[in-house]
């Protein structure tokens, strides 16, 4: 699975202290809900909103908790 971070979402990580692994996680096993852009994905206490790009990578917009 090919996952890029925006600048914002690798920001939001570092300053919760949210590893990759567990973003990744959150878009494997979450519950997922269709939004404008993208999807919204919520697993355990994280939440994270991302899309689908045409090549199949997963582009991570934002991540946030509870």
């Amino acid at each position: 699975m090919k996952v890029q971070f925006t600048k914002h979402a690798q920001d939001k990580m570092d300053l919760l202290g949210i590893p990759s692994s567990q973003v990744i996680e959150a878009i494997q096993k979450g519950a997922k809900t269709r939004q404008t852009e993208g999807y919204l994905c919520s697993f355990t206490y994280i939440k994270v909103a991302y899309k689908i790009k045409p090549d199949g990578a997963i582009k991570i917009k934002t991540v946030f908790i509870e």
